[in-house]
Order: C-alpha cells, then sequence, then structure tokens
C-alpha cells in the first residue's frame, strides 16, 4: 500500500511540476507581448474596433491561476497536506468545469459565429481600395494571404482591390505553370479564386486544432483530479 501511495504521490508531483512549468510558460510569453516592443507591435496592428489588451490581460490570469494550481499540486504531493491538495482539486474542477461550459457554448453558438466571421469579412472588402492608413494593415496581410495561398481579393476577386490593384497585383499574380486556375483582369494573369473561402477553411482548421488542444487538456485535467482525490484518500485513510 505504501508503494502504491509513494507511485501516486511522485506521478502527483511530476504532473503538476509540468503543470506549473507550462504556466510559467503562458505568463511569460503573455507579459513578453504585453510590455515587449514587438509585442506592442503585434497587438497595435490589429483591429481598432477591438480591444487586443484583453485577450493578453485574460492569458497573463490563466497562466498565474495555472502556476498558482501546479504549485498547491505539488507541495500537498510532497507535503502531503489534504488542505493543499483539496484546494488543487477544487481549483481543477472549476477549470474543467469552466471548459465544458465554453465548449457548449461554442457549439451553441457556431452558426452565428459563423456569420459574424462570414459579415466581417464581406464589410473588410472596402479596406481594400481604400488609400487612407486604417486600411493598409488589412491590404499588406490579404497580400502575404495572396501570395501564400494562391487566391486574389476577398469577395469578388481582384476587382476588390479598386485602385490599389496595380500596387498589389504582384502577390496575385498568376504564372504560367500553375495548378490553380488563372483569369486576366487589367492586362494580368491573376488567380481566379476569390479568398474568402480559404480564410474560412483556415479558420475552421484552427477551430479544430483549439478543439484538439482543449480535449488534450480535459484528459490531463482529469487525471489530475483522480490523482489529487486518490492522494488525499489515502492521506486520510493513514
Amino acid at each position: 500500500m505504501a508503494g502504491v501511495s509513494g507511485c501516486i504521490k511522485y506521478s502527483m508531483f511530476i504532473f503538476n511540476f509540468l503543470f506549473w512549468l507550462c504556466g510559467i510558460l503562458i505568463l511569460a510569453v503573455a507579459i513578453w507581448i504585453r510590455v515587449s516592443k514587438d509585442g506592442q507591435e503585434i497587438l497595435s496592428s490589429g483591429d481598432s474596433a477591438t480591444n487586443p489588451y484583453v485577450a493578453v490581460n485574460i492569458l497573463i490570469a490563466v497562466g498565474a491561476i495555472i502556476m498558482i494550481l501546479g504549485f498547491l499540486g505539488c507541495c500537498g504531493a510532497m507535503k502531503e497536506s489534504r488542505c493543499m491538495l483539496l484546494l488543487f482539486f477544487i481549483g481543477l474542477l472549476l477549470i474543467l468545469l469552466l471548459q465544458v461550459a465554453a465548449g457548449i457554448l461554442g457549439a451553441a453558438f457556431k452558426s452565428q459565429t459563423e456569420r459574424v466571421l462570414n459579415e466581417t469579412l464581406y464589410e473588410n472588402v472596402k479596406l481594400l481600395s481604400t488609400a487612407d492608413e486604417n486600411g493598409k494593415a488589412f491590404q499588406t496581410a490579404l497580400s502575404e494571404f495572396q501570395k501564400e495561398f494562391k487566391c486574389c481579393g476577398l469577395v469578388n476577386g481582384a476587382a476588390d482591390w479598386g485602385n490599389n490593384f496595380q500596387q498589389y497585383y504582384k502577390s496575385c499574380e498568376c504564372p504560367e505553370k500553375s495548378d490553380s486556375p488563372c483569369v486576366t483582369y487589367d492586362n494580368k494573369s491573376i488567380y481566379k479564386q476569390p479568398c474568402i473561402s480559404l480564410i474560412k477553411d483556415l479558420v475552421a482548421k484552427h477551430i479544430l486544432v483549439v478543439i484538439g488542444i482543449a480535449f488534450g487538456l480535459a484528459v490531463i485535467e482529469i487525471l489530475g483530479l483522480v490523482f489529487s482525490m486518490v492522494l488525499y484518500c489515502q492521506i486520510g485513510n493513514k
């Protein structure tokens, strides 16, 4: 029985040490983005209608919570403290419940999210033809996207660029030997496919990755709950 208890104890310690390291990593990256010069550029390059600092602040909070939980789990396992183990169990259970709630809400509002994404992309078409500074960041981003994914324009093809087409046509120029269909626009051979469908596919793939990560974290969290409760019960039976 002592051997089993020792195995669970050290397994619990290793699990929480890795958990603690993950918290440090998340916290360090979030703080770097928040205070560094490069991080400020990343944040300021987004849409001015949104507040990118909110997401960074959430990351900082998540990293801090994971660090605290990892510390409680490590100390609770090594010192065999039922109080620390119980606090760890409650904290981890709350995080797991929040993940489940977020997953349910995400599934419930999936169609609404797709509609908002579609409306946002259609709304951003006008940014491609504008000459002011507000559209420059979006124009540069889409230009890079066109070059990588072999598409042109956002919704209606090259016409979306308006008077800016000559400035950005190189990114959607279609070579003679190309696997993608080409059309001629303004005496230039460019990719026929607009980028909107490719952007939607890319977002969908990223959502699947996030779901996979969340599922993996849920499995790890359930293992942490099991380890902590078994050790908690064994310490109480001594």
